[in-house]
């Protein structure tokens, strides 16, 4: 059992010093307040992912439609841009 590169041995004197600092009738409540700190950091890092394989998604969509013009269309599209770039601004 490997968990974050910490050992069986290594969590049992984990274990050991806690239970000496803390005492045997806070530990449970300190591995519950730990338990649901991992929770809401997994369900922010689920959340993290769902949103940028969204915005993946999204971004692969406009690619795909910028693909299927026709290049008079990007030539119409580039020309508007051109010359919005060069229109001066008051």
């Amino acid at each position: 059992m490997n968990i974050f590169g910490i050992g069986l041995p290594e969590m049992g004197v984990i274990f050991v010093v806690a239970l000496l600092i803390f005492g045997p009738k806070k530990l449970p409540e300190i591995g519950r307040s730990l338990g649901k700190t991992l929770r809401s950091f997994q369900e922010a890092s689920n959340e993290f992912q769902s949103e940028f394989k969204r915005e993946a998604e999204q971004l692969e969509q406009v690619v795909k439609t910028t693909a299927e013009l026709e290049p008079k269309q990007i030539e119409a599209v580039q020309s508007e841009h051109d010359t919005a770039k060069s229109s001066p601004t008051s």
